[in-house]
C-alpha cells in the first residue's frame, strides 16, 4: 500500500473512529499537484410523450409500470454518462404532471383528464430521480398545440378548447392555440410558469412548434392558420406590421416574455428552444430546406424567427434540429452547424439536436451508428458548439446498431459536466471541507465532506490521482462520502480533491489531500 492521502483540508470537523481507522486531519499544503479541470459538454435526450413515443411506451400503464420505464430510462442515461434528460411534459395543452390549468393526457393514462392510478405526479417523480442520479431534468413544453390526432380520447370538459372555444382553431388534424390572441399569449405564460415555480426543474424547454407546420387540402393545396378574427383585432387596435410579421412578431413576444419571467422567478432555470435545424433556405448560401412537400420556409412558413432569439439572448441554450446527414450537401451538418455558432454573439450555448433516431428505422432512409458518432466528433470540432442532444431515448433504449455500446465506449467513456452559464450567475461556491479515514484491518478508504457555505450544491467532482494520472467522478449533491476498497483500482491513490458545483453549473475551488 502506498502513502495514501497524507493530507486533508478540514474546516471544524470532528470524527469518532475505532482504534483500527485512522483519520487524516491537517491543513491543506500551499503546494501540491492541482486536477486538471472536468470536461464540460452538454449530453442531452429528448423523452417524448406525445402518440407514446418514448414515455410512457402505452397509454393506460400502471403507476408502477410508468415509473420503472422511467427509471430505466434515467438508469440508461447513467450507464451513457448523459447529463440531461428533456421530458414532453406538455404535448397539447394537456399535462404529464398534476396542473391546475389543464387535463391529465392521455397518452398518460388512456383517458384525457383522469389521473394516473395509484395517483401520483409523474413530472415531481422525474425530478427526483433525475436529480438523484446527479442528471439535469429539463421540461419539454409545446406552447401552441391544442390536441394531437393521435390523442384517441374524448376531449375533457377542463380542456382549454373546451373552456375557451374562440381561443382555439382547427388546424387540418390538430387543433391550436392562437398565437395572435394576447389572451393565448398570457394562458400558455401561466401554464409555463406554474411548474417553473411548483417544480425544482433545470430548464424549460420549446420544441419546433410555434405556428403549425402546413397541413395541406384534398387538392393539396396549403391551408392558411385562420387566425383572421385576432388578425382584425391587432389592426383595429391600431397594428402597423404585416401579417407575416404580425405572425413572428407574436411568437417573438412569447419567447421574450418567458425568458424574462423565469429569470425573474428562478434565475438558475435555463430556457432552451430547439427550432427547426435552418433559419431560411440560403442561409448559408448552398443550403435548401427540404420536406415531403417541397421547399420548407420555418421563416415564412411557422414564423419562427429563431436567430433573431438568440442573437438577442431571449434563451440560454439553442438546440437546432441538424437532423441531416454529414455529407447531405444541401443541408450539411456542419455548415449549418458553423452558421448558427456565427450568428450567437452574445455567447450562449449551442448544442444540436441529432436525429439518433433515425438509427435502424426500418426504413430506406437509415442511418449507421456511426453517422452520430461523427456528429459528435463534428461539434467537438467546433469551439462554438458544446454539446448535442439526441432525438430520442428509443435508440438508446433498443441499443439499435450498436449505438449504446458505441456511445459508452466511444463518445462518452469519460463522465461531462454540464457547460456553466456565466451570464446568469457569476458567484462561486466555496472549497468544502474534505475528512480522509483509512482503515489499518480492512484496507478501505472512507471520503467524506461537507459544504461550507450557504449555497445549495448541485454537484460534487471527485477527482483522484494515481501518479501522474487523474481520474473524474462526478456525483449528485445529497451524496456526501465516498468508500475505496483497498482491492479496487484505487488502491494506490496518491490524492484526491473534491469540489462543488451549484446550479448554474459553475465549479468552485477543490479541496485537496495529499
Amino acid at each position: 500500500m502506498s502513502s495514501y492521502l497524507k493530507a486533508i483540508c478540514l474546516s471544524g470537523l470532528l470524527l469518532l473512529v475505532s482504534p483500527s481507522v485512522k483519520s487524516t486531519e491537517v491543513p491543506q499544503p500551499q503546494s501540491q499537484s492541482l486536477p486538471p479541470s472536468p470536461t464540460r459538454e452538454f449530453r442531452g435526450v429528448w423523452i417524448a410523450s406525445v402518440a407514446n413515443i418514448d414515455w410512457p411506451s402505452r397509454p393506460g400503464l400502471t403507476t408502477s409500470q410508468q415509473q420503472a420505464e422511467l427509471i430505466a430510462m434515467l438508469d440508461r442515461a447513467v450507464a451513457l454518462k448523459l447529463n440531461a434528460v428533456i421530458l414532453q411534459v406538455r404535448p397539447a395543452a394537456d399535462a404529464l404532471y398534476a396542473s391546475p390549468y389543464e387535463p391529465w393526457s392521455d397518452f398518460l393514462t388512456g383517458e384525457m383528464g383522469k389521473a394516473p392510478a395509484p395517483d401520483y405526479d409523474p413530472l415531481a417523480f422525474a425530478v427526483e430521480e433525475a436529480h438523484k442520479r446527479g442528471i439535469e431534468l429539463h421540461a419539454w413544453f409545446n406552447p401552441f398545440r391544442a390536441h394531437h390526432p393521435q390523442s384517441k380520447s374524448p376531449i375533457s370538459a377542463n380542456h382549454v378548447s373546451k373552456l375557451h372555444p374562440q381561443w382555439v382553431k382547427q388546424y387540418g388534424k390538430y387543433l391550436w392555440l392562437d398565437p395572435g390572441e394576447p389572451e393565448v399569449q398570457d394562458y400558455t405564460l401561466a401554464v409555463i410558469m406554474d411548474v417553473v415555480k411548483r417544480y425544482d426543474i433545470d430548464a424549460v424547454h420549446l420544441d419546433d412548434y410555434f405556428y403549425p407546420y402546413p397541413e395541406r387540402d384534398a387538392q393539396r393545396r396549403v391551408i392558411d392558420f385562420p387566425d383572421t378574427p385576432s388578425w382584425q383585432k391587432y389592426l383595429k387596435a391600431g397594428g402597423t406590421l404585416n401579417r407575416d410579421d404580425w405572425r413572428r412578431e407574436n411568437i417573438n413576444t412569447l419567447v421574450q416574455r418567458l425568458y424574462q419571467a423565469i429569470k425573474k422567478e428562478k434565475p438558475w432555470v435555463k430556457l432552451g428552444i430547439s427550432p427547426f435545424g435552418i433559419w431560411r433556405p440560403g442561409y448559408p448560401a448552398q443550403t435548401k430546406s427540404v420536406d415531403g412537400g417541397g421547399a420548407f420556409d420555418a421563416y415564412n412558413q411557422i414564423y419562427a424567427d429563431s436567430r433573431q432569439w438568440l442573437t438577442n439572448g431571449w434563451l440560454d441554450y439553442f438546440a437546432p434540429q441538424l437532423y441531416w446527414k454529414i455529407e447531405k450537401t444541401q443541408q450539411s451538418y456542419p455548415v449549418l452547424l458553423n452558421w448558427w455558432i456565427k450568428q450567437n454573439q452574445l455567447g450562449r450555448h449551442i448544442w444540436p439536436g441529432n436525429f439518433t433516431s433515425r438509427i435502424g428505422d426500418r426504413s430506406s432512409a437509415a442511418w449507421p451508428a456511426n453517422e452520430i458518432l461523427y456528429q459528435i466528433k463534428t461539434t467537438r470540432g467546433f469551439a462554438g458548439a458544446t454539446g448535442n442532444i439526441h432525438y430520442s431515448m428509443k435508440p438508446l433504449m433498443q441499443n439499435r446498431d450498436r449505438i449504446s455500446d458505441l456511445l459508452e465506449k466511444q463518445a462518452y467513456s469519460a463522465p461531462a459536466l454540464v457547460p456553466a452559464s456565466p451570464w446568469l450567475d457569476k458567484s462561486v461556491p466555496t472549497q468544502p471541507a474534505l475528512k480522509i479515514d483509512r482503515d489499518a484491518t480492512t484496507g478501505k478508504i472512507k471520503l467524506t465532506w461537507q459544504s461550507i457555505g450557504q449555497d445549495k450544491v448541485w454537484l460534487w467532482v471527485l477527482q483522484t490521482r494515481t501518479g501522474n494520472q487523474w481520474s473524474t467522478k462526478i456525483l449528485p449533491g445529497w451524496q456526501t462520502s465516498y468508500l475505496f476498497d483497498s482491492h479496487d483500482s484505487h488502491s494506490q491513490i496518491d490524492s484526491v480533491a473534491i469540489s462543488a458545483v451549484n446550479r448554474y453549473g459553475t465549479q468552485g475551488q477543490a479541496a485537496i489531500g495529499n
